[in-house]
């Protein structure tokens, strides 16, 4: 699905940014491993989780469990306030595009993708397109809201307006910076009355 020039697309990560995902990990870490969840601090390095634990090989194992048997990307908590932000700037013109790199998981991917769509449903959070990519920086938006360091710094490499969504373990990234979905909006909106207002101006 295409837009015109004049429409501002909005593209939104899901993993940390939408849903909450360290929270849902964390319940399947407690289930498969009998972890006490107070032994499972916030991370503050995004990586496999060694700060609880564990390695490459397990943090592979206990993810791709926590998809296909305990269904995470079904039963993740929404981020506070998210499906009323989105709705508002859908309702205000901006085409949301999910972007997400959640086909990680040899042969899950039918249940990976399932889940995600039920899940968008279930959150009543609206969009135009769901993206599974781990290449960000090749699907098409104006704005990114994003949370990994990594997806944050190749968006801002390729000149993409990237705002962080903020998380214990990108607060060395610089701004722009929202630490909710009122603060993402009143960036958005900001961006949206920018073009606006140049669409406005008379031609010479």
């Amino acid at each position: 699905m295409t837009t015109d020039d004049a429409t501002l697309v909005l593209g939104v990560d899901l993993d940390g940014v939408c849903a909450d995902y360290e929270g849902g990990f964390r319940a399947a870490v407690v289930r498969q491993h009998d972890r006490d969840p107070a032994d499972l601090p916030p991370q503050t390095v995004l990586d496999q989780f060694t700060e609880w634990g564990l390695d490459p090989e397990s943090f592979a194992r206990t993810h791709r469990l926590a998809v296909t048997e305990d269904r995470m990307f079904r039963h993740m908590r929404a981020m506070p306030g998210v499906s009323e932000a989105l709705w508002e700037l859908s309702d205000a013109g901006v085409w949301i595009r999910i972007i997400t790199h959640r086909l990680c998981v040899n042969w899950a991917h039918e249940v990976t993708a399932a889940d995600t769509a039920a899940w968008l449903d279930e959150q009543r959070i609206p969009y135009r397109d769901l993206c599974f990519i781990g290449a960000k920086p090749d699907v098409g938006a104006d704005i990114y809201v994003e949370d990994s360091p990594t997806n944050v710094l190749a968006l801002r490499a390729a000149g993409h307006h990237t705002i962080v969504f903020d998380q214990a373990y990108n607060r060395h990234l610089p701004a722009p910076r929202a630490h909710d979905w009122p603060e993402v909006v009143a960036q958005v909106r900001a961006v949206l009355h920018a073009r606006q207002r140049q669409a406005r101006l008379p031609l010479d």
